[in-house]
């Protein structure tokens, strides 16, 4: 499978979670909505790693994605400090022991997941400019 194609695997994913983590808020499902915005981003990172030629992508923190990005793309270091804020979402979102004494679906509002939804979105369409650059 080419690098190209692998990357639009990861990319079609991204915007797929991206569309569920809308859903999910819509149905007051925040924490979920939250837990697939981080996804969604990770995807979104991933798909421009494996674009880029990486054989792997290990690790799930968009602030490490983000870094190995950086060293292929300089300008990763603009989303990276916005992208990392998905970084809080991958955990506590689906276990209570991320939240001690806490439920996660207790813990999340719809402040949360719209914010995480902008979020996640803003990196999805930063992969994807950066990916129609390399095509120019």
């Amino acid at each position: 499978m080419s690098t190209r194609s692998e990357a639009e695997r990861w990319l079609s994913q991204a915007q797929h979670d991206l569309e569920a983590a809308e859903y999910a808020t819509s149905g007051g499902f925040h924490a979920l909505a939250c837990f697939l915005s981080q996804q969604s981003g990770e995807k979104a990172v991933a798909g421009y790693l494996f674009a880029r030629g990486a054989d792997h992508v290990w690790g799930h923190a968009l602030a490490d994605l983000c870094e190995d990005a950086m060293q292929l793309d300089k300008s990763f270091d603009v989303i990276k400090s916005v992208a990392m804020l998905l970084d809080k979402y991958h955990h506590p979102t689906r276990y209570p022991t991320g939240l001690p004494g806490g439920i996660p679906y207790d813990a999340y509002d719809h402040t949360d997941s719209s914010r995480a939804i902008e979020i996640a979105r803003d990196v999805l369409q930063f992969v994807e400019t950066r990916l129609s650059s390399l095509d120019q």
